[in-house]
């Protein structure tokens, strides 16, 4: 038994390496567990980083630090179920890995690594031309180029990750760059190397598709300085606001879905380092679903990132005026877009947490390595002469800094 599937403690310190090997976007977010918290629903306090503001001259000017807490809802519990015979709980611990562990391991990263992909709608830094495939040298250097002017640091936690078809593109290109023999390697594997400044980009299958709300009209701002304050912008779950437009075309479901990304005419993003206008229209992502009224198309949008246009904290260079014209970034009405993704490590945090072990009538196992808790059980079906078992994972996706991160639509 001590080398055998039957080993539940073995094969779930294996299971804990194989999801590690599995991992590809979630091996470059922040990951943290938490033992205490072993139920759905259950939440880790993540705090937000603090700035601050110089003062000039000998005079000390206390400043109100402004630290806010967002909370990680460890909300998805997935799991990988499957019959075995008396047997495969024979198996030797090897043979058992190719035929079950890894595979399991590999569903469960993926579910993961789809959950991470599905906070693109929470990133408002946008880049590319929408049906263009990414595949030239500045497709990738505007976009870090974003993230270098808004002042996130360049400190080699930044990767990138795009869909099959572009980083065939992309590692194309490498020709150019590198060596014949390093650009065919990039190629056939998933490491397509440092890029227009990112430290390292990634070829991934789990990338989400964005499809762009109706989208059409002529959308305004409804309304003169609709900026917030930090307190304001922080008071809910999220960094967003509220932003009431009209001019869109009337009473229409759904004209702009989450994750659609617009422009404000006038309204720049600024360097959150310097306060800096970087000459920039700021991007800014859509949070819900949005439905315009009757008579003018009203519609009131909830927004990332906020309008702060002062303190510690400023977002952008100036609140919109009345009637300033808004422009949707990510595509025609009714389209889909792949959403490729570059982020710096404390963009996006994964926390998971270790589920109860199961005692009555069962063999189980909990291990936790890394930020990485994954639960296996084993239960003998008499009635079928059957083993019966399950690897269980608890999680939750936050993005706690989307400003971080940008997309780069496909």
């Amino acid at each position: 038994m001590a080398n055998t599937f039957e080993n539940t403690n073995l094969v779930t310190k294996i299971a804990v390496k194989e999801f590690r090997n599995a991992m590809q976007m979630l091996s470059k977010v922040d990951r943290q567990w938490d033992s205490s918290f072993k139920k759905v629903g259950s939440t880790i306090d993540i705090r937000r980083p603090v700035y601050f503001t110089a003062n000039s001259g000998a005079t000390f000017s206390a400043e109100d630090i402004q630290e806010a807490v967002v909370q990680l809802d460890l909300d998805q519990h997935k799991h990988v179920d499957f019959e075995i015979t008396a047997v495969d709980m024979k198996l030797e611990i090897d043979e058992a890995t190719t035929r079950y562990i890894r595979p399991a391991m590999i569903e469960l990263a993926q579910q993961v690594e789809t959950s991470i992909a599905a906070e693109y709608v929470n990133i408002g830094n946008f880049s590319g031309t929408a049906g263009t495939t990414p595949s030239t040298f500045l497709s990738v250097a505007n976009a870090k180029a974003v993230l270098d002017q808004i002042g996130v640091p360049d400190d080699g936690e930044t990767c990138g990750f795009f869909d099959p078809l572009a980083s065939v593109a992309l590692a194309d290109g490498l020709k150019g760059v590198f060596p014949e023999k390093i650009a065919s390697k990039a190629i056939e594997r998933a490491a397509i190397g440092a890029y227009g400044g990112v430290d390292m980009l990634y070829k991934n299958n789990s990338l989400a598709m964005h499809t762009v709300g109706i989208n059409t009209g002529t959308p305004l701002v409804n309304g003169a300085s609709q900026n917030v304050t930090y307190a304001v912008a922080t008071a809910s779950k999220g960094w967003s606001q509220s932003l009431i437009t009209d001019g869109w075309t009337n009473s229409t479901s759904d004209i702009l879905l989450a994750g659609d990304v617009f422009t404000i005419a006038g309204v720049n993003s600024v360097n959150r380092r310097t306060r800096v206008s970087t000459g920039a229209l700021q991007t800014f992502t859509v949070l819900s679903d949005a439905a315009s009224g009757a008579s003018t198309g009203p519609a009131t949008l909830t927004i990332s990132p906020p309008i702060i246009t002062s303190g510690s904290f400023q977002t952008c260079d100036a609140a919109p005026a009345d009637d300033a014209a808004i422009t949707v970034k990510t595509g025609v009405g009714s389209a889909q877009h792949r959403q490729n993704m570059i982020f710096h490590k404390n963009a996006i945090t994964v926390g998971m947490a270790p589920l109860d072990s199961p005692t009555a009538g069962a063999d189980s196992a909990v291990e936790s390595f890394d930020g990485i808790s994954i639960a296996a059980v084993r239960q003998f079906d008499i009635a079928n002469y059957k083993t019966k078992f399950r690897f269980d994972i608890l999680y939750g996706v936050l993005t706690q800094n989307s400003e971080m991160a940008i997309r780069v639509t496909s």
